[in-house]
């Protein structure tokens, strides 16, 4: 008797992500179940998860829930091995409150999901230059957010001391303030003092600043290299500096071709226009969603842009007599920064703007 072999299924895997352990689940092509499992976070357990899921069959797509947190390093794992996969979305409360909530319920949701492709993108790389450049601006961040915190408790550690500390301080610019304060000399034997101890914390406080100080302009040093290597194109463009270019590639990770078009990327800066029209008005409102800090940096460039920009000027002020509020006018113009930072991530040869050409691309 001659035998018929049996086509290898088609299987979709999806995972759960946490910080020890992942749990994996599989599906076939009409969304059956097959098995759950958990792995461990480690080398060998990725290996182990990859394995376990092509024991199934010809494995498709991968849906990892947390690709850039808990999920990382599966990820590179994953990409290493040219295994499709997809950034999961978490479920919407009306789905969690109908399922449940549990790891396996969680890993066959990300599979279903990866299957349908439905609330999906594609993961950002993780093994290039714009992931050394995110983690240094981590740490910078993290220090320019602390400086500026320094000065807030410096000031109002003024308001608070004693009368001769707060009088010979409360006129000082900031700059003065601080010179002043790190150059305190208290006396150590007279710490109970109420004013004694107030000159020490200052010291403390603005010492702290000035250490700051150096490690943010240590980071900017290795910082702006990889900027510059990385997005030359994106540095050339009018306001566009090293520390809102690096945020910029950050955002768009070290693949920006994973971003379809340029309405996709305005919509992941949270400059894309969402409808708000009733009636007889018809118009567009900010939208709140998005990268933040991808917004912020945009709103930078317009802030420069509205200064030495001459296209951006005229702009404005027809804009203006056009009835337009100053936050429509600014929404506007980062949704148009956006499509030239768009084609400067992916280097795309775009014609010449117009001034006109805001009017059609952020209304």
């Amino acid at each position: 008797m001659t035998t018929i072999a049996q086509p290898a299924i088609e299987i979709t895997g999806g995972v759960d992500t946490h910080k020890d352990t992942h749990t994996a689940a599989v599906i076939d092509a009409a969304g059956r179940e097959l098995g759950s499992r958990q792995f461990p976070t480690t080398p060998v357990g990725y290996r182990a998860l990859l394995a376990w899921l092509r024991s199934f069959g010809t494995l498709v797509m991968v849906g990892i829930e947390g690709t850039g947190v808990y999920g990382t390093g599966l990820a590179r794992l994953l990409a290493q091995e040219d295994v499709p996969m997809a950034e999961i979305d978490r479920p919407d409360r009306k789905s969690r409150r109908w399922q449940g909530k549990s790891d396996p319920v969680d890993a066959y949701a990300a599979a279903r999901a990866a299957l349908a492709r439905r609330r999906t993108g594609v993961p950002k790389q993780r093994d290039g230059r714009v992931e050394a450049l995110r983690s240094l601006r981590v740490a910078r961040r993290s220090a320019v957010q602390h400086r500026a915190d320094l000065v807030r408790r410096i000031k109002a550690l003024v308001i608070t001391a004693p009368d001769e500390v707060r009088t010979a301080l409360r006129r000082l610019a900031d700059k003065d303030l601080l010179a002043v304060c790190a150059g305190f000399r208290p006396d150590a034997g007279r710490m109970a003092e109420p004013s004694v101890a107030a000159k020490a914390a200052l010291r403390s406080l603005a010492r702290r600043h000035r250490d700051l100080t150096t490690e943010i302009a240590e980071l900017d040093e290795l910082i702006a290299p990889l900027v510059e290597q990385a997005a030359p194109d994106l540095l050339a463009l009018n306001g566009v500096g090293h520390e809102v270019a690096g945020q910029l590639l950050v955002t768009a990770g070290q693949n920006p071709e994973r971003l379809k078009s340029e309405a996709a990327f305005a919509m992941l800066c949270g400059v894309a226009p969402l409808p708000a029209s009733s009636g007889r008005t018809h118009r567009h409102r900010l939208n709140r969603g998005g990268d933040r800090q991808a917004n912020s940096a945009l709103h930078r460039i317009v802030i420069c842009r509205l200064r030495w920009d001459q296209r951006t000027k005229t702009y404005v002020e027809r804009r203006t007599k056009e009835g337009m509020s100053k936050k429509e006018i600014m929404r506007c113009l980062k949704r148009y920064v956006a499509r030239d930072v768009f084609h400067a991530l992916t280097r795309q040869n775009t014609r010449a703007t117009t001034p006109d050409q805001p009017l059609r691309a952020a209304a």
